[in-house]
Order: C-alpha cells, then sequence, then structure tokens
C-alpha cells in the first residue's frame, strides 16, 4: 500500500486531472501535444543526453528494447496465426502489445520509485522507444513500403532526435553551454513531465466505451502487462548491467499501451477501435501491476 500510495497515486491523480478537464472542457490535444513535442520534450532530452555520462549501459538498453520488440512481434504473429487473424488485425495487436507508454506514463513512476537517476535511464529509453515506435510502429500500422518510407520520415521529423544529436556533439567537442542558455532549458526541461501526464489523461477521455472485442483485448493485457516485463527480466540478465537500470527496464516493460499507437492505428485503419481499447484498459489495470511490480523489485 506504501508504494501505490507514494508511487503510483500521484501519477495516477495527475492523469485524473487530464481525464476530467477533458470531459470539462473538451480541449484540442493536439494543440497541447505540438508544445510537448516540439518544445518541452526536446528541452528535456538535450538536458539529460547532456548532462548525463554515457557508458555501456546505454548499448545494453538498446541491445534491450530491440530484443524486447522482436520477442514481442514474434509472439502476436504465432498467436495471429493460430487463430487465423487477418494482417490488419495482427498489425493491430502489434501496436498495442510490442510499443509501451515509457514517457508520460512509464518516466514519472521511475522518478518516484527511483530518484533522478533512475529518472535519467528513463529519458533516454524514452528516446529510444519513441525512435522505435516511430520506425516500426508507423511500418506495422502501414505494412508496406509506403510504411517504411513514412517511418524513417517521421523519426527525422522528431525534435527529439536532434537534440540528442546536438547534446552529443557537445559533449564530444567538450563545449560549454552558457549557463544563462541552460537555465533556460532547465526551466522548460522541468515542465515536461507533469504536461504529458495531463496530456495522457486527457487522451485517455477521448477513448470511447465502446464494441470492445474483450478476447482480443484480454490477449492485449496479457501481454503488454504480465508477459513483457517476464520477457524483460530474462533479458536483463543476460547483459551485466547497472541494477538500477535492470530495474527501470523491468518496470518500463511493465508499462500500458503507448497512446501515440492509436493515433497509428487511426491513421492508417490498422484496427483503431482495439487499439484504443488496449491502451484504456491496460492503463487502468496497470495502476495495479505496475504497483505489484514495484513491490516484488523492491
Amino acid at each position: 500500500m506504501t508504494i501505490f500510495i507514494e508511487v503510483v497515486l500521484p501519477v495516477t491523480l495527475v492523469f485524473l486531472i487530464g481525464f476530467l478537464v477533458q470531459k470539462w472542457r473538451n480541449i484540442d490535444i493536439r494543440t497541447l501535444s505540438t508544445v510537448a513535442i516540439y518544445i518541452l520534450t526536446p528541452c528535456l532530452v538535450f538536458r539529460t543526453f547532456y548532462t548525463t555520462p554515457l557508458d555501456m549501459n546505454y548499448a545494453y538498453m538498446v541491445y534491450f528494447s530491440l530484443i524486447l520488440l522482436f520477442a514481442i512481434i514474434l509472439i502476436n504473429k504465432i498467436y495471429a496465426k493460430i487463430r487465423n487473424y487477418s494482417q490488419s488485425l495482427e498489425s493491430g495487436l502489434i501496436l498495442s502489445t510490442a510499443f509501451m507508454n515509457s514517457g508520460n506514463y512509464g518516466a514519472p513512476i521511475i522518478l518516484f520509485a527511483y530518484g533522478t537517476a533512475g529518472f535519467d535511464y528513463a529519458v533516454s529509453l524514452m528516446v529510444l522507444q519513441a525512435i522505435i515506435m516511430n520506425f516500426f510502429g508507423v511500418y506495422y500500422a502501414a505494412k508496406g513500403t509506403d510504411g517504411i518510407m513514412q517511418a524513417i520520415k517521421s523519426v527525422m521529423q522528431m525534435p527529439a532526435t536532434y537534440a540528442v544529436i546536438l547534446a552529443l556533439l557537445l559533449k564530444a567537442f567538450t563545449i560549454e553551454m552558457p549557463s544563462n542558455l541552460f537555465m533556460t532549458i532547465d526551466l522548460i526541461a522541468e515542465a515536461t513531465i507533469p504536461m504529458v501526464m495531463v496530456i495522457l489523461g486527457m487522451q485517455l477521455a477521448e477513448i470511447k466505451w465502446l464494441g470492445f472485442q474483450w478476447s482480443k483485448i484480454w490477449f492485449g493485457v496479457i501481454l503488454r502487462l504480465a508477459i513483457s516485463p517476464l520477457i524483460a527480466f530474462f533479458i536483463v540478465l543476460a547483459f551485466p548491467m547497472d541494477p538500477l537500470l535492470a530495474k527501470v527496464l523491468i518496470v518500463s516493460a511493465a508499462m500500458p499501451t503507448a497512446a501515440t499507437t492509436a493515433i497509428y492505428a487511426v491513421q492508417f485503419n490498422s484496427e483503431p477501435k482495439l487499439v484504443s481499447s488496449i491502451t484504456l484498459i491496460t492503463t487502468l489495470i496497470s495502476v495495479v501491476t505496475i504497483t505489484l511490480l514495484l513491490a516484488i523489485l523492491g
């Protein structure tokens, strides 16, 4: 109960605020998302990569993310084959289960649970997951040549990508940023996590409780919230990584479905109702599963 009150409850209350405000005022989420994507997140990403020493743990993070991604995709393909699902339905299930909400859900949970050291790992993972989701997520949503080209274009349009590149260049050439300029970036970066948490709550308010395909939803819920962290546990055992990073990766792997996947599903007509439904249900149930997982990991 202590973990729930001190870690999970504060995060869910911020989501609830966004949810209630959206139900009350019906705000244009796209405007807020644009601010978060093009201003807030790049500042947070730049600050993290500029101030955090990079070591082999970040290489392990890349290996972990790719292994977990392909493991979940493989499980979906086998399940879709057994159930004789269409290509569209298979892609919808992959969108619903292979991409976790490591940004506006995972990062604040990690911050409350493991402090700033864990949060630095969480932000780096958030950037990596965003790149992976913008490539593979778009590919599976579009499933074809146009999907690949759109995926590459999406990655190159991400402001966070250039924030990482700039931060790494400054570190590589040992160029120190003027303190007043860094204070501006730091100030904006501090606003990122609260804003994206509110946006997630608002996104959940837009999902309709209609036409749920419960058999498919429960498959997505179990794979996203239970099997994914279990696979993550075995993956981290294969690498001599920092124990804190191992915990961050396992907890991140247990996060609910990324809300961005619902946008891709709508854009490319890849089972949008199913993807939105799994996004909603995994987010609700994760309040319990994340609490239990944090208690187990300590």
